[in-house]
């Protein structure tokens, strides 16, 4: 089971779990007011909508791959203790899923992610360089990349998930390697 839990925080690692931030300095009200208008003109609540949706159904076969392949490397497994521990976490394995799904489709956590992001944009933009994003947004080209952001955010996803599942099975086995000393 902890090589469950050990896939579930890789999970949590590859949806964007950020490190938190002591007291961050006040933003600029005139900044606040142009990322909320940035974000109106992104659809940013769509297009977060449809990245939480992408995460969604993927996570399964992220966690299900990382689990398996712990289990699969682990050298204090015998050939039986394995087929056991892959049976247990396939039987164990859906509710994790089940569970981490229904964190990424509850509605208030884009609006919690909106209200963290808002002050993010206007400390790091000028109200006028705000202005200037919103205004790139507006254009054909703006709108062009806005929707299709959610495909290029899933896609880039599954990427980088392929990429790390690809360095996982051999830290795993070196992590067990050096639990087993």
């Amino acid at each position: 089971m902890k090589k469950i839990v050990a896939s579930l925080v890789t999970s949590l690692a590859l949806i964007g779990a950020a490190p938190v931030y002591a007291q961050a300095p006040a933003a600029d009200p005139a900044a606040m007011a142009a990322a909320k208008e940035l974000f109106e003109s992104m659809n940013y609540r769509s297009v977060m909508i449809g990245a939480m949706q992408q995460m969604s159904q993927s996570i399964g076969a992220s966690m299900h791959a990382g689990a398996e392949a712990s289990i699969k490397n682990n050298p204090k497994l015998s050939a039986d203790d394995k087929q056991k521990a892959l049976a247990q976490m396939e039987a164990e394995l859906p509710g994790a899923i089940n569970t981490m799904q229904a964190v990424m489709s509850d509605p208030t956590l884009v609006d919690e992610i909106m209200a963290e992001t808002v002050p993010l944009y206007a400390r790091n933009f000028s109200a006028a360089e705000l202005k200037q994003i919103t205004a790139f947004y507006r254009t054909p080209v703006g709108a062009k990349m806005l929707s299709s952001m959610p495909k290029l955010m899933g896609e880039g996803m599954q990427l980088g998930q392929l990429i790390v599942q690809r360095r996982l099975g051999p830290l795993m086995q070196k992590m067990q390697q050096q639990q087993a000393k």
